[in-house]
C-alpha cells in the first residue's frame, strides 16, 4: 500500500491569524431580534394596550396618581419581557450552530473535528461520504469523489471530483453534499466570500414551525380573547346601567378584560420548550427542531441501531479463523506472536480496507497488522490502490483492487458478510453450511463476524462487477463490540415506561440475538432483510407489530418498517447515521442522529442529536420530555384556575351592590406574580419516579382537554369561594372598604401560592403536592409574599393600591384563609383527576 508523509495542515496560530483576517466561516444571517423588535411586540399586546387605556380614563377623571401607578407598571411589564426574551433568545441561540456543518480537518498533524464555523483559509479538510461541504475549497487528492451540487446550480446529477493529476485542481463549494467517495480539500474561502455567500444563499436558520401545541394554545387564547372583549363590553353597559358612571364603567370593562386575556400562554410554551432543549442538551441530546420536545413523551416505540449505540463502538478483533483453525483474543489482550497460518487473513482484510480508515472495524484490522505483520512482507508499502468496488444493498461485500509494481497482475482483497464472500468465491453447498455454521458459532458469542477473500486479475481491464473475479476464500474474523454497561438498565426503564426497543442492524442475525439477550430486548424473534422482502404487505405489519430484532437490514428496509409501526399507531423514535438512514430519520416521528459517527445529512433529516452516540441519553431525552408536557399542563392548568378568582372579584361585587375591590393596578400587579410563576416555577418543577412508570400519553392528546379545562374552572371556582367568604366577612364585620380591599387582595394571592402545590400534583396526592419546589420556585414564592408585604404594610405604597394598613393579625388571617383553600382544592384536583382518567 502507498504510505505518504501525513498531512500537517495549519497550526493552532495560523488558524488564529486568518480568523482575525476572514472571521467566522458563517454567512450573513437574519437580524435577529433586538430589543427593540421586543419592546414593539409588547406595545401591540392586548394587555399594553388595556392599561394604556386604564391610565387616560384615569388622566380623564383626574386621578394623576393611579395613572402614574400604571405607567410605572406597564415599564415593569416591558422590563420582565425583555428580560425573559433575551433569556430565551440565548438558550435557542445556543441550538443554532447545529445549522452548520462539521468538518473533518487536519491541524498541527493531527486530525481533528470542529464545527463548521471553525473552518479557516487554507485549512486542510477530510470529506467522506455524507458530509455538508463547510467553505470553499480545492481538490488535492480523492478516491471516486462526487457531490451533489443541486444547492447552487439545481441539477440533481452528481457531479465527480476526480483530480487529472497535473492539471487545474476542481474546486468544491460550501453547501454542497458528498455523495460517494473521499477526498482531501484545501480551503479557499470562508463565509459570505464563498460562492453561496456571493449569490446570497443561507444555510438556514432551525425552524421549529407550528407545532399542534402552539395550535391549540393560539386557538384557546383566541377564543378566552373573545369572551373577554365580550364580557368587558358587557360589564361597563351593567355599570353604566346601575351606577350611571360611564367612565367607571368603562374602567371596570378593562378590568375585567385584562382578568381574562390568556397573555401568558405563548410564554409559558416558548419558555418551556427553548429551557426544555436547554435540559436536554445538558444529558448530551440537542434539539435541532423544539417541536420534538412535545413529541417525546409520546414515543411508543424505539428503534436502535446496534453499534455505537447500544455498544461502544470500539472495535476489536476477537477471533480468527482459517480451515479448521480458531484464535481465540480475549478481552483485546495483546498476543504475543501472531501464528503464521492467520497472517494471510489479517493481511487482505487490511488491504480491503481504506488506507486512512475511519470505521472502527478497519481500525481493528490496521491496529493488530501494526502490531503483528510490521516486520513481515504482508504488508505492502509500494501496492497502488487502483480501484474500489463499493458495499451495495445487494451484495454485502467491498473490493479493493491493488495494482502490483513490476508485475503484469493485480491482487484484490474483499471482505464483507460471510454470506456474500461465499457468494462472491462460488463454494459448493457443502462448504457453505459449514462455513455459515462456523460464523453462527461466533456470532452466538455476540461477535460481528466478517469474511475475507483474495483474487489475482492479469493486465490492466478490470471488470466492473466483483463477481466476474475468481475469488478464493481465506477466513472469517469475528470482532467485539462490547455493550454498554448502561443499556440493560435503560432498556428496563423504557419497558416500564411503556416504550417498545427494536433493534435493527445490519450484523449476522445471530450476532443481533446475542446482543439483544444482554440488553434485555426480547429476541426470540430475530426477522433478516431477506425474509422481510419476501413478506406481502399484510404479513410485514403483522411481524413488524411483534418482532423487535432486525438482522441484515437494508436502509430502504429501516424505512419500511417505521412507515409500518406509524401506520400501526405507534409513535416512532428512529436513530441512524448514514445517509441512507435519512428518508428513515425523516420518516420517524422523531429522528434522532448519531452526533459523533453520524453525517451530516443525518444530522439534518433528524430531530434530535446525540452528542455521545449514547442510548441513555435516548431515553433520558424521553423521560425530559414526558417531564416538559407534564409541568406544561400544570403550568396551564394554573394559569386558567389562579384567572377566575380575579373575574369573580371583578364581577360579583357589581352585581351585588358591593365596593368594587380590584382596579387595573392591582391586576398588573398580580400579572407579575402569576407570569414567572407558570413559565419558572413549573418548568424548574422536578419529576418523580412515577414518570417512567406511566404508559405514553395517547397520539393527538390535548394538552388542555374539556376535561382538564373542567378541573382548572373548578380549581378556581374554590379559591374564588374562599376570596369571597373573606370579603364578605369583611364587610360584614364593618371594616373600611380599604382595609376589606387589603384582606381580600392578600387572601388572593395566597389562596394564589396554594394553587401552585396544587397544579403540581398531578392525582391529587397530598405528598406529590407538598414536595419542596426547586429553589427558583421557593425564591419567586418568597419574593411574591415580599412584595405584598411592601405593598401592604408600607402606607406610602399601600396609598398607591387604595390599601389600609391592617393588624398583623387581620393580616396573617387572610394569609392563612388563603393558604387554607388547599385542603378544598386538593380535594378537588384527587376527584377531578379520577373522572378524568
Amino acid at each position: 500500500m502507498t504510505e505518504t508523509a501525513p498531512p500537517q495542515g495549519l497550526s493552532t496560530a495560523e488558524v488564529e491569524a486568518r480568523r482575525a483576517q476572514d472571521g467566522w466561516n458563517e454567512l450573513a444571517a437574519e437580524r435577529s431580534r433586538g430589543v427593540i423588535d421586543t419592546v414593539i411586540e409588547v406595545v401591540r399586546e392586548p394587555m399594553f394596550l388595556l392599561l394604556l387605556g386604564a391610565g387616560a380614563i384615569y388622566l380623564l377623571t383626574g386621578e394623576l396618581r393611579e395613572a402614574l401607578i400604571l405607567l410605572g407598571f406597564v415599564l415593569i411589564i416591558i422590563s420582565v419581557t425583555v428580560l425573559q426574551e433575551r433569556r430565551t433568545e440565548h438558550a435557542l441561540a445556543a441550538l443554532r450552530d447545529l445549522s452548520s456543518p462539521r468538518a473533518l480537518v487536519v491541524r498541527d498533524g493531527a486530525v481533528c473535528r470542529v464545527a463548521g464555523r471553525e473552518v479557516v483559509r487554507d485549512d486542510l479538510l477530510l470529506l467522506i461520504e455524507g458530509d455538508r461541504v463547510p467553505a470553499d475549497a480545492c481538490v488535492l487528492s480523492a478516491h471516486e469523489l462526487a457531490l451533489d451540487e443541486s444547492l447552487l446550480t439545481g441539477e440533481s446529477e452528481a457531479v465527480a471530483k476526480l483530480p487529472d493529476g497535473g492539471g487545474t485542481l476542481l474546486p468544491v463549494f460550501a453547501g454542497t453534499l458528498v455523495v460517494r467517495g473521499q477526498g482531501t480539500v484545501r480551503v479557499t474561502a470562508t463565509g459570505d466570500a464563498t460562492e453561496l455567500g456571493r449569490i446570497g444563499r443561507s444555510l438556514g436558520a432551525i425552524d421549529s414551525g407550528a407545532s399542534p401545541l402552539q395550535a391549540e394554545l393560539a386557538g384557546l387564547a383566541r377564543r378566552l380573547a373573545v369572551i373577554g372583549m365580550v364580557l368587558c363590553v358587557l360589564l361597563s353597559l351593567t355599570y353604566v346601567y346601575l351606577r350611571g358612571d360611564w367612565l367607571k364603567g368603562l374602567l371596570a370593562g378593562i378590568t375585567l378584560a385584562m382578568s381574562i386575556l390568556p397573555q401568558e400562554f405563548p410564554v409559558i410554551l416558548i419558555v418551556f420548550l427553548a429551557f426544555g432543549a436547554r435540559r436536554i442538551a445538558a444529558r448530551g441530546v440537542l434539539t435541532r427542531r423544539l417541536s420534538a420536545i412535545e413529541t417525546l413523551g409520546q414515543t411508543t416505540v424505539l428503534c436502535v441501531d446496534k453499534t455505537g449505540t447500544l455498544t461502544h463502538n470500539r472495535m476489536a478483533v476477537a477471533a480468527l479463523v482459517v480451515g479448521d483453525e480458531t484464535l481465540r483474543i480475549e478481552g483485546g489482550v495483546q498476543l504475543a506472536e501472531l501464528p503464521e497460518t492467520f497472517h494471510r487473513l489479517l493481511e487482505y482484510a487490511v488491504l480491503a480496507s481504506e488506507t486512512d480508515p475511519h470505521d472502527p472495524m478497519e481500525q481493528a484490522f490496521q491496529s493488530l497488522a501494526g502490531t503483528h505483520l510490521a516486520n513481515t512482507e504482508h504488508l505492502h508499502p509500494d501496492w497502488q490502490l487502483a480501484r474500489e468496488y463499493e458495499l451495495s444493498p445487494d451484495l454485502l461485500a467491498m473490493s479493493h483492487l491493488w495494482q502490483v509494481p513490476a508485475s503484469e497482475r493485480s491482487e484484490v482483497a474483499a471482505k464483507g458478510a460471510p454470506e456474500a464472500i461465499a457468494d462472491l468465491c462460488h463454494l459448493p453447498p457443502d462448504v457453505r453450511a459449514r462455513l455459515a455454521a462456523r460464523a453462527a458459532a461466533l456470532a452466538d458469542d455476540g461477535l460481528r463476524v466478517l469474511a475475507v477473500a483474495r483474487a489475482q486479475h492479469p493486465g490492466t481491464e478490470w471488470p466492473a462487477l466483483q463477481h466476474d473475479f475468481e475469488f478464493r476464500f481465506i477466513g472469517l474474523i469475528g470482532l467485539a463490540d462490547p455493550l454498554r454497561e448502561n443499556v440493560p438498565a435503560a432498556v428496563t426503564r423504557c419497558r416500564a415506561a411503556g416504550v417498545r426497543v427494536v433493534m435493527i442492524t445490519g450484523d449476522h442475525p445471530r450476532t443481533a440475538r446475542a446482543i439483544a439477550a444482554q440488553a434485555g430486548i426480547d429476541g426470540s424473534r430475530v426477522l433478516t432483510g431477506p425474509e422481510l422482502a419476501e413478506l406481502d404487505a399484510a404479513a410485514f405489519a403483522a411481524e413488524v407489530a411483534r418482532c423487535a430484532v432486525y438482522a441484515r437490514v437494508s436502509p430502504q428496509q429501516k424505512l419500511a418498517i417505521v412507515d409500518a409501526l406509524k401506520a400501526s399507531g405507534d409513535i416512532v423514535a428512529m436513530t441512524g447515521d448514514g445517509v441512507n438512514d435519512a428518508p428513515a430519520l425523516k420518516a420517524a416521528h422523531i429522528g434522532i442522529a448519531m452526533g459523533k459517527r453520524g453525517t451530516d445529512v443525518a444530522r439534518e433529516a433528524a430531530d434530535l442529536v446525540l452528542v455521545e452516540d449514547d442510548f441513555t441519553a435516548i431515553v433520558d431525552a424521553i423521560r425530559l420530555g414526558r417531564r416538559i408536557f407534564r409541568n406544561l399542563r400544570h403550568a396551564m392548568t394554573y394559569t386558567l384556575a389562579v384567572h377566575v378568582p380575579i373575574i369573580v372579584l371583578t364581577l360579583t361585587p357589581l352585581l351585588l351592590g358591593w365596593p368594587l375591590v380590584l382596579a387595573p393596578v392591582h391586576i398588573a400587579f398580580l400579572e407579575l406574580v402569576i407570569d414567572p410563576s407558570c413559565s419558572v416555577v413549573f418548568e424548574a418543577d422536578e419529576a418523580d419516579d412515577q414518570l417512567m412508570r406511566d404508559k405514553p400519553r395517547p397520539p393527538g392528546s390535548a394538552l388542555l382537554s374539556p376535561s382538564r379545562i373542567a378541573i382548572s374552572l373548578l380549581l378556581g371556582l374554590l379559591a374564588s369561594a374562599v376570596v369571597l367568604a373573606v370579603y364578605g366577612y369583611a364587610l360584614a364585620a364593618d371594616f373600611e372598604v380599604a382595609q376589606a380591599r387589603t384582606l381580600v387582595f392578600v387572601a388572593l394571592v395566597f389562596s394564589g401560592i396554594a394553587l401552585i402545590f396544587t397544579a403540581r400534583s398531578p392525582t391529587g396526592g397530598w405528598l406529590a403536592a407538598l414536595r419542596p419546589p426547586a429553589p427558583v420556585a421557593r425564591w419567586i414564592i418568597a419574593g411574591t409574599v415580599f412584595a405584598l408585604a411592601l405593598v401592604t404594610f408600607v402606607p406610602l405604597l399601600a396609598l398607591q393600591f387604595n390599601f389600609a394598613p391592617l393588624p398583623p393579625v387581620h393580616w396573617l388571617g387572610a394569609a392563612l384563609a388563603g393558604l387554607l383553600s388547599f385542603v378544598p382544592l386538593q380535594f378537588a384536583i384527587a376527584l377531578g383527576n379520577r373522572v378524568v382518567r
